[in-house]
């Protein structure tokens, strides 16, 4: 056994020795990139992936993480042999992590409101996505609603969504699998309103909203229609290009 190893087999009861502090480090990981690998884990904390996948063990046995669907990667790059498992958080894990910018951003939320209104919060929510999406080419100027989903899933990736799409029988979807702000958006559903009212407006159509982690689902899922993926003809599922990405 290695010395890391032997570190990590103490365990207290009450999660404050090294054992303790390791799981916090891989759970505070996976809040700050989304999902990851038991590698990427391992070298970011630099400590054996024996010793991490012991962890990520214990922590999907009390249901705090799980495995990412199938086939999901960050980059969409194919890799050969046997796909790496992805570790993520799940609603039970991320109610464990409840911070104290959480609470401070609620509260200059809540104090917003009451001295501007409630349209100043949802001016608020649709500044906030605008900024995250500023550098997305509308359908309206790129002629390409291939090209702008790409985009908008890019954009959100770089805001901390780890964002990806997918093809699902009557259309696209657009997958995001952390939310940096989900605590406060439970509160403040405006935030998930504006970013829908977003991809509409960048998109052309009407989208809609599936899922979202802020009420307890494992991925924020938003349905692009079918009709908007043409571009002049059918599109090669995702599945079928070696970069994961919706051919533009």
């Amino acid at each position: 056994m290695s010395g890391d190893e032997r570190l990590l087999s103490q365990r207290p009861a009450d999660g404050t020795g090294p054992d303790g502090q390791t799981r916090a480090a891989v759970v505070s990981l996976l809040v700050d990139e989304g999902p990851m690998t038991a590698n990427d884990i391992a070298d970011h904390l630099g400590i054996s992936t024996a010793g991490v996948r012991r962890h990520l063990d214990n922590l999907q046995s009390d249901g705090d993480i799980e495995v990412a669907p199938a086939g999901f990667s960050k980059s969409g790059k194919a890799t050969r042999g046997r796909p790496a498992k992805w570790f993520q958080l799940t609603p039970k894990g991320r109610g464990k992590l409840r911070h104290a910018y959480d609470d401070l951003a609620g509260a200059v939320i809540r104090k917003l409101r009451d001295v501007a209104g409630q349209q100043a919060v949802e001016e608020f929510a649709q500044e906030r996505i605008d900024g995250i999406t500023e550098d997305v080419v509308p359908v309206a100027e790129s002629g390409s609603v291939i090209a702008t989903v790409n985009q908008i899933t890019d954009a959100l990736t770089a805001g901390g969504y780890a964002a990806n799409i997918r093809e699902v029988g009557a259309g696209l979807q657009i997958c995001q699998h952390h939310c940096p702000v989900a605590h406060v958006a439970a509160e403040f559903p405006e935030l998930c309103e504006a970013e829908t009212a977003r991809f509409t407006e960048l998109l052309g159509t009407h989208v809609q909203r599936l899922a979202t982690i802020a009420n307890g689902d494992c991925v924020c899922t938003t349905h692009v229609p079918v009709h908007v993926m043409t571009d002049g003809g059918r599109q090669p599922a995702t599945s079928d290009t070696p970069d994961g990405k919706v051919p533009r």
